[in-house]
């Protein structure tokens, strides 16, 4: 059987202000063309379709367009909600959608239900595993500590169980959306943390021919047969080295796969140039960046004039422009944001401790710290939700 992998659409996200819709829908166009030309027997979307709970109209009609375009093929399409999507509203119409072969899976529930599509070696199970909130949906699968690690691997025992009562020689994949151990995160995914824990290890999903994952933005290989798709197109300066494509599987009888990463098309190049301003301005190994997105990091000590206009002129696409002078990391100036980059919340709020106390939080304290923070977001997922 031949899969096509894709996941974190993110459709009616905008890049620092830019409309993203025309190349959203080019890339629709661009899986449809692959479908086609490439026979594919299944589609796979793992999750993140939409980029928050409650989509503009615009990316909603993308949605559905695309949804027709896949079922004229006559292809089945699987599809798991993520963290970005409102689970209750990507799975409303579901069962009527799943007659025209679309199937959503959004309910934690039926984890442990796959859709079943045959190819000419047998059966192949499809078990979709939508984003699982772990303070949402431990009493679902009766897990007493509320961490990715424990429903994920909850959620698995279903799929195990599933699967050993089906005819010998059926194969499996696994759509799932979480952050799994050994992935490389980029700027663009929301953070997921659980009790300081975000991630989750391979080995949760022993057992299954083929995991398709979504949530990280870089197209990228946990293991042979686990496997981030990417996001079709960059969402933040920190994918401007990534190579956006789809993962084409080839399944074969004994569940053994080959895979091929077939490219998306890229609206426009990225690219993050650094120096003075009037460096930059001058510098002729920059003129292939003339026609990217650019981020420009400025290192003048002080602030020039009217730097956003001068870059333009050079860089007409400029859309983020940082001022990092390059002073040393204890210069009283070095800002409050390069202070706090790349540092999680938890982090942040423990340094506040020592800041104000003189020494940071012992071990019980950290712990309410991190209960905090994992209830504002579940807190922020069921109001989501509601909205």
């Amino acid at each position: 059987m031949r899969i096509l992998h894709t996941s974190d659409w993110h459709l009616g996200r905008a890049f620092h202000r830019v409309d993203l819709l025309g190349a959203q829908a080019e890339f629709i166009g661009h899986l449809v063309t692959t479908v086609r030309e490439r026979e594919v027997d299944a589609v796979v979307v793992s999750g993140d379709v939409y980029d928050r709970a409650v989509p503009p109209l615009a990316a909603i009609e993308l949605f559905d367009a695309a949804l027709h375009r896949l079922a004229d093929l006559g292809v089945p399409t699987v599809m798991i909600s993520g963290n970005h999507d409102s689970a209750r509203r990507l799975g409303v119409g579901a069962g009527l959608i799943g007659r025209a072969g679309i199937h959503l899976r959004t309910e934690p529930s039926a984890a442990g239900t796959p859709v079943v599509l045959p190819d000419a070696h047998g059966d192949v199970a499809f078990y979709g595993l939508p984003y699982l909130e772990p303070a949402l949906v431990k009493d679902e699968f009766g897990v007493d500590k509320a961490g990715h690690e424990s429903v994920l691997g909850a959620a698995m025992d279903r799929v195990r169980a599933d699967l050993a009562t089906r005819a010998p020689g059926t194969r499996s994949v696994v759509l799932a959306h979480a952050f799994v151990t050994g992935g490389e995160a980029s700027d663009s995914e929301r953070d997921i943390t659980v009790g300081g824990v975000a991630a989750v290890p391979a080995g949760v999903f022993d057992g299954v021919d083929y995991v398709a994952l979504g949530h990280l933005h870089g197209c990228q290989v946990i293991t042979e047969r686990v496997r981030y798709s990417g996001s079709p197109l960059a969402y933040s300066f920190s994918e401007a080295g990534h190579r956006k494509s789809m993962w084409l599987i080839d399944l074969d009888a004994d569940g053994s796969l080959t895979a091929e990463r077939v490219d998306c098309p890229v609206p426009r190049p990225l690219a993050r140039i650094s120096g003075t301003l009037d460096d930059l301005l001058a510098d002729p190994e920059l003129t292939r960046h003339e026609d990217a997105w650019i981020e420009a990091t400025l290192t003048d000590p002080v602030r020039p004039a009217d730097p956003m206009a001068r870059l333009t002129e050079r860089f007409p696409h400029t859309l983020s422009l940082v001022f990092a002078p390059e002073r040393t990391p204890d210069d009283r100036q070095v800002s409050y944001a390069r202070r706090l980059a790349g540092r999680s919340d938890q982090q942040i709020a423990q340094d506040f401790v020592a800041h104000v106390r003189g020494a940071g939080p012992d071990e019980q304290e950290a712990a309410v710290l991190r209960e905090a923070f994992d209830a504002v977001r579940a807190d922020d997922a069921v109001r989501e939700v509601a909205r």
